[in-house]
């Protein structure tokens, strides 16, 4: 079902100004940039034109909605997965030959998708920075777990990456993300196999005296705050479960849905109520991190309102029709954007064009839905800025003084050449 609003472009604006501070901020401004304070000046500052346009639009309704349930449900289960993952706390040193930081990167691609992207990346870049510290050449080992554990791992489940979640919030089952399989197991293979064979030949580059204290410096891994795993899993079930899918009486009220989230902040407080603080500490956690994504997703969950409604009302204008299109078209955005306001973007493209022939899946055909899912989830990877947990993972590599490229040398040195490759097979074989 078509829908029509008189959606000015100059409404457009704010949304564009906010994804463009995430994207020009942190390379030109960072001192301003880093205090979350700012960030919260710079939401407000742009969501407030928007606020009084769609209250004298008589569009009020449309806010709520997106504020309610989507900004609410996205900042309660990434809060959660944050609070949970940052009571567990992996330690040890052991070997880093080929096989073992292959296998590393591997296990964060399954943990990905059911920890999240940004919690599996952050429960495993530290071990796997201890794992390499005694060898000379580990910048590499960084960027694949960013293209992998932080970005292409997370494909299996709405838990795994932002955009997936609010593809489920429109209405994808959670085994829906399933059929996603083979996308996930191709890149991620491919990925893993080429890092090997990279490692490898680094690996022969290495000192002999950096090998041999690799070899002779051996702590066992570890893990602590193990009754974290228990509450992860709760998140799991709780999204998984607790929709109006398994549980009917949700339909007789849109309120009744936020049992869900009740539920995800109660296992996050007994995270908390029962991981020990040096558990904690040891990890490094602080509130910040969520903090900071809180208060840039209210300015992007708001400034958005318009967009969506222009989207869905001037579809079939813009000719983007065809799920390559959508796959390359949310890729690219995804990139330097954040891929999760971009994967909602053309999800309201793809439900304004109308098409309600063959499978459909969150309103619109599945063909689309997988094509818009794979470009956010993996594209993310293409820059710094294209997901969160890239950044906090090359800001937790500096700070063990491992001198990571920039944003430009990411793309020129990585991105370009290792992972676009992949992808366009992706969209060769599979879209």
């Amino acid at each position: 079902m078509e829908s029509h609003y008189n959606i000015p472009l100059l409404s457009l604006l704010p949304f564009v100004l906010m994804l463009g501070s995430i994207a020009v901020f942190p390379l030109f401004w960072e001192h301003f940039w880093e205090k979350n304070k700012n960030k919260l000046i710079i939401a407000i500052i742009l969501s407030l034109p928007i606020v009084v346009f769609l209250a004298a639009s008589n569009l009020t309704e449309k806010l709520l909605e997106t504020m309610l349930f989507d900004y609410v449900p996205f900042i309660v289960l990434l809060g959660a997965l944050f609070t949970i993952t940052g009571g567990i706390f992996l330690s040890g040193d052991i070997e880093a030959k080929p096989s073992i930081n292959t296998l590393f990167l591997a296990i964060g691609a399954i943990l990905a998708s059911f920890m999240g992207t940004t919690g599996a990346a952050m429960l495993l870049i530290r071990p796997v920075i201890y794992t390499n510290k005694e060898r000379k050449f580990k910048v590499h080992t960084i960027l694949f777990f960013i293209g992998i554990i932080a970005n292409c791992g997370g494909l299996l489940t709405p838990l795994g990456d932002p955009p997936l979640f609010m593809m489920y919030l429109r209405g994808a089952s959670f085994s829906w993300f399933f059929k996603l399989g083979i996308e996930w197991f191709f890149t991620n293979g491919a990925l893993l196999l080429i890092y090997y064979f990279v490692d490898s030949y680094y690996h022969k580059k290495e000192p002999i005296s950096a090998i041999i204290k690799d070899k002779t410096e051996i702590k066992p891994i570890r893990i602590q705050g193990t009754q974290n795993l228990i509450f992860l899993a709760g998140v799991v079930l709780a999204v998984a479960f607790l929709n109006d899918h398994y549980l009917s009486f949700i339909k007789q009220n849109e309120y009744f849905k936020f049992i869900r989230e009740i539920s995800i902040l109660l296992l996050a407080y007994l995270s908390i109520l029962f991981t020990p603080h040096l558990t904690r500490v040891s990890n490094n956690f602080t509130w910040e991190p969520i903090k900071e994504v809180a208060y840039l997703f209210l300015g992007i969950f708001i400034t958005m309102v318009p967009c969506i409604l222009y989207l869905e009302s001037n579809a079939k204008q813009l000719g983007v029709e065809t799920p390559t299109q959508f796959y390359y078209f949310t890729g690219l955005l995804s990139s330097f954007l954040d891929n999760t306001p971009t994967a909602v973007t053309f999800h309201s493209l793809a439900l304004g064009l109308g098409e309600q022939t063959g499978a459909m899946a969150a309103g619109i055909p599945e063909i689309l839905l997988r094509a818009i899912s794979i470009g956010a989830v993996f594209f993310g990877s293409m820059t710094y800025i294209g997901n969160g947990p890239n950044f906090m993972v090359k800001a937790v590599a500096e700070e063990n003084n491992i001198k990571m490229p920039d944003f430009f040398s990411y793309i020129f040195k990585f991105s370009l050449i290792v992972l676009l490759p992949i992808f366009i097979l992706v969209e060769l074989f599979f879209i």
